[in-house]
């Protein structure tokens, strides 16, 4: 084929492709950048933002403790619901693999089940089980735990349940390629179960393990609706102070800084966190 002819056929989908691209640029990329911008500019609280542009609110960020404390709070809660949601959404996605009609339909729906509820209906929920008066509230006080309302447990509770669809689906999809004949040579070869799941079900498993992981990582380090409602007024995370800066306080350069760096450290995070596990899934098939 003459590079003539495939220029001409590619023409055609570079013109379709034009409308999602337009799509992409004015409701992604043009926040975003404004954004970026407005985080640049001098404010002042007695008239707003300023003319002019400065680094003083990112410096005030990384050297006030406070701020600090707050993404070091989001990072490990985030982290450890990607951590729970891969302990019970990677059998989970096992279980549904190996299922056999109607039942894996009934479980897939049981799994995406919450995402057919709104989010601050779900939050709102957990708030009265685990509120003084709730079920899951009374048992902990029972059991000397003390309130679970307004803590990290209560929003790592909250997350979990909100982002365990969103690591089932992924582990489920790489799952579907693995063929059942495989384990059973496994079997056959005298391996054990253990064995089996290490070395052939796992390998299988790790891109959806991976993609779930980043998944839930960066939409629970952006989560504002959870822990806004299980986390309250003290218990603060980036989204939530992201939110008061904006609309409380009217400090918007302050709140785009903030929003800034989140999205700068999530992205360090994921990206070093996929080649970690690149690494260590190529040399477990090495």
């Amino acid at each position: 084929m003459s590079t003539s002819t495939a220029r001409q056929n590619g023409t055609p989908a570079i013109l379709g492709s034009m409308p999602l691209a337009i799509v992409f640029l004015t409701l992604v990329l043009t926040p975003l950048i404004l954004t970026f911008v407005l985080s640049f500019s001098n404010y002042d609280y007695a008239t707003g933002v300023q003319p002019g542009y400065t680094l003083e609110h990112y410096a005030s960020i990384v050297t006030d403790p406070y701020f600090l404390n707050i993404f070091w709070r989001t990072f490990w809660i985030a982290g450890l619901t990607t951590l729970i949601c891969i302990v019970i959404g990677a059998p989970e996605a096992y279980i549904l693999s190996r299922m056999k009609r109607p039942w894996r339909s009934v479980f897939l729906l049981v799994v995406l089940s919450p995402l057919l509820v709104s989010l601050v209906v779900r939050a709102f929920g957990w708030s009265m089980l685990l509120g003084p008066a709730g079920v899951l509230g009374r048992a902990a006080d029972a059991l000397g735990l003390g309130p679970l309302l307004y803590t990290p447990t209560a929003i790592i509770i909250g997350l979990v349940h909100v982002m365990l669809p969103f690591m089932v689906i992924p582990v489920w999809t790489s799952l579907q390629k693995l063929d059942p004949t495989v384990e059973h040579a496994a079997y056959s070869l005298n391996a054990s179960r253990l064995q089996t799941l290490t070395r052939v079900v796992m390998p299988q498993a790790m891109p959806g393990i991976l993609s779930g992981s980043l998944i839930v990582f960066g939409l629970s380090a952006s989560s504002f609706a959870i822990p806004a409602l299980l986390g309250g007024r003290r218990l603060k995370m980036v989204a939530t102070i992201v939110y008061d800066e904006f609309l409380a306080e009217l400090n918007w350069p302050l709140g785009a800084s903030i929003a800034i760096l989140l999205l700068i450290a999530n992205v360090i995070i994921m990206l070093g966190y996929n080649r970690i596990v690149e690494r260590s899934y190529k040399r477990s098939l090495g």
